[in-house]
């Protein structure tokens, strides 16, 4: 009976130990898994890490972000694609303006822009730069297209003119002329393609003055022979006439065109050294007896005039030596009223 419990008393304490012993395997098992799954979770982990922060290398073979040439955008395109880009931008017409006429000028067509060489300076630039395009101009076409445009807008100033028909003046208004300076457009247009600018540039023609206005004629006088009478014009048209006297047979006055050169007030009276009617004749002082009254208007017709006279009874008759006789009064308003270059017409 003793024997009986001592063996079920050994059995249950056999049992309890194993209990005991397995929870212990259990806990050590369980202990190590953890540790292991911990070990082999962290490699994994990081390696997911480091594949997604790690941006991918750039391209090898174009501009860099943000580089331009002459202000040409070609950051990030390939090389060749870049040159074509600047080819094409300079390419562009450049428009230029002449006061008020717009015109078109081909910068191909006399300048060359080295777009290849930029762009690979372009390539070697750091981000954002701005690179330099080398332009060469072609002189030959450049200046053949300027003086295109100059004889397309330059214009002769063309002076006023005096004629006469049937005896009677014809003035021909003058026009003003104007002119391109040629030098200025062309430096500016090389400006503008070796700086790569499609801003138009704008120049202004120049007016040019005739020489000779209308004014220039603003009396004339025509004097006929055939009827001794003085007409005075003034721009053509008939201010006053006066009766005089002209030259005799043997000694007319000249025909033709000629203007006043002097004018004298009071003038002495010198006897013509080359004329044989005034041999032995002495000079006169001003004076109620001096043969050219109180006015002289010398012509450049030599030794012609046109004066007053101390015989009134001539006028109207072919009395003179060649000179043009007035009455004194009439001689003293038209010496009031006519400047030296006033033109004298004969007829």
């Amino acid at each position: 009976m003793k024997r009986l419990h001592a063996v079920v008393l050994f059995v249950l304490g056999f049992a309890a130990a194993g209990a005991f012993s397995g929870a212990v395997i259990a806990d050590v098992t369980t202990s190590t898994s953890t540790s292991t799954a911990a070990t082999t979770t962290a490699p994994t982990t990081n390696a997911a890490t480091t594949t997604t922060t790690t941006a991918p290398p750039p391209p090898a073979n174009v501009v860099p972000p943000g580089v331009r040439v002459a202000g040409i955008r070609v950051g990030g395109l390939a090389p060749a694609e870049a040159v074509a880009t600047v080819q094409a931008a300079f390419a562009r017409p450049l428009t230029v303006i002449v006061d008020r006429s717009r015109l078109v000028f081909d910068p191909q067509r006399t300048a060359v822009a080295y777009a290849a060489t930029a762009v690979a300076r372009a390539r070697l630039a750091e981000a954002g730069e701005n690179v330099h395009l080398v332009v060469a101009v072609r002189g030959a076409p450049l200046r053949a297209w300027v003086t295109a445009v100059e004889r397309r807008f330059a214009r002769r100033a063309v002076d006023a003119t005096l004629t006469f028909r049937n005896g009677r003046p014809v003035i021909t208004k003058e026009r003003v002329g104007r002119t391109l300076d040629a030098r200025r457009l062309t430096q500016r247009i090389v400006a503008a393609l070796k700086a790569n600018s499609r801003l138009p540039v704008r120049v202004r023609t120049k007016a040019v003055e005739p020489e000779v206005t209308a004014d220039a004629f603003a009396e004339t006088i025509v004097i006929n022979r055939p009827l001794n009478r003085l007409y005075l014009y003034d721009h053509a048209k008939l201010e006053r006439s006066f009766a005089v006297a002209t030259g005799q047979a043997i000694y007319p006055t000249p025909a033709g065109t000629w203007h006043i050169v002097v004018k004298w007030r009071n003038p002495w009276w010198y006897p013509p050294t080359t004329s044989a009617w005034a041999k032995g004749l002495k000079p006169v002082p001003p004076g109620p007896g001096n043969p050219l009254g109180t006015r002289w208007m010398g012509l450049d017709a030599p030794g012609v005039g046109i004066h007053g006279t101390d015989e009134p009874s001539s006028i109207g008759y072919s009395a003179s030596h060649g000179c043009i006789r007035m009455q004194v009064p009439d001689a003293e308003w038209l010496f009031d009223h006519v400047d030296i270059g006033t033109t004298v017409h004969i007829v």
